[in-house]
């Protein structure tokens, strides 16, 4: 057995990779559509049944570490479903969202993109992030955590079924929080 036999393709890896290269790319035209403000294209990314949760953190001691975010039901910064996310898109085109007129600039920056579980129909992909957002002249807002999505394969692509967003700010020093993740 030679010492490279490790790391010879096969159909396995191979699938892998490919499977890899289609969540990146994926989250990638997400994050287009985002910064382009294509926020219609960008709902239509979610599944009819999607759930998008940001819970509130809160900075505890080691012991309470479990305590640390809230869970569904409690207080957050997000807990909408398809829906309620429909609403803040319309609400966003109509021009009568004071925070959003003029419309921020935006960056949405995707890494470390992990496919941690695949049923062969969904898949569990955690990814790092970071939104950097500028307003008006001189407001900036950056905000930095990570992801954990259920991607549901349809139609040869993704629709995203579930998403729990994680900042790692426990106080958020924007003025508002209009924008998506």
């Amino acid at each position: 057995m030679s010492a490279d036999s490790g790391l010879r393709p096969n159909d396995d890896r191979i699938a892998a990779m490919v499977r890899q290269y289609e969540v990146e790319r994926f989250y990638y035209d997400e994050a287009a559509l985002l910064d382009a403000h294509r926020y219609e294209e960008w709902i239509a990314l979610f599944s009819d049944d999607a759930h998008y949760f940001m819970p509130i953190r809160r900075t505890r001691m080691q012991r309470e570490l479990s305590k640390e975010f809230t869970q569904p039901g409690e207080m957050a910064f997000f807990d909408d479903d398809k829906t309620l996310l429909a609403g803040r898109v319309a609400k966003l085109k109509s021009g009568r969202s004071w925070a959003e007129d003029p419309p921020s600039r935006t960056r949405h920056l995707i890494t470390n993109v992990r496919v941690v579980r695949d049923s062969g129909r969904e898949l569990g992909v955690e990814s790092n992030f970071h939104v950097y957002r500028t307003r008006l002249n001189s407001e900036e807002s950056s905000w930095i955590g990570s992801r954990r999505d259920l991607l549901r394969r349809v139609e040869g692509s993704f629709q995203i079924a579930d998403r729990k967003i994680f900042l790692e700010q426990t106080v958020l020093l924007s003025r508002n929080l209009s924008n998506f993740f």
